[in-house]
């Protein structure tokens, strides 16, 4: 696995793990975020607010690495 990789692992771990950080703010909606209906709640997961998140730590990660 190629430096590519490592940063596509990074990219998707650090989403995972973003996302419910992400979810406690309570941000508008995004085009590509998913909507799960709840009951009466309809729950927004913030996809793109999470991957742009973890991409920004992952360039961070690899400009600190040099």
């Amino acid at each position: 696995m190629g430096k590519l990789g490592i940063m596509l692992v990074i990219l998707v771990v650090g989403a995972v793990i973003l996302c419910p950080l992400v979810m406690a703010f309570e941000s508008e909606p995004l085009p590509g975020d998913f909507i799960i209906p709840w009951g009466n709640q309809h729950i927004a997961v913030p996809v793109l607010w999470s991957l742009c998140a973890s991409g920004s730590l992952a360039l961070f990660y690899s400009f600190m690495k040099r």
